[in-house]
């Protein structure tokens, strides 16, 4: 298991994104920049590797989630620890979209 502090990773694993430790207000920002890189032609994300994550990590999830969207299902693999209280608490659906009705 890695550690508390782990650095977040992002990797592309075939059509997946993978992303590993933790997704966090202070790891998050340095994922855009290769977060974006990675996205053309994904399909999903690989979120098995994730140890724990916060508000910023479900806007890094979600963000990601809808432009891959654009061009089809988004396959979301794995849960992590807290994603689905912070989904509900967001109303976001499990494929990290926004339910319909909220802002």
């Amino acid at each position: 298991m890695p550690s508390a502090d782990a650095t977040a990773t992002l990797e592309r694993a075939g059509a997946l994104l993978r992303l590993r430790g933790r997704l966090d207000r202070d790891h998050v920002p340095a994922l855009w920049p290769q977060a974006l890189r990675a996205l053309d032609g994904a399909q999903g994300l690989d979120l098995h590797g994730v140890d724990a994550l916060d508000s910023a990590g479900l806007a890094l999830l979600s963000e990601l989630a809808s432009r891959i969207a654009t061009h089809g299902p988004v396959r979301i693999e794995g849960q992590p620890p807290g994603l689905a209280s912070l989904c509900t608490a967001y109303r976001m659906t499990p494929d990290l979209m926004r339910s319909e009705g909220t802002a």
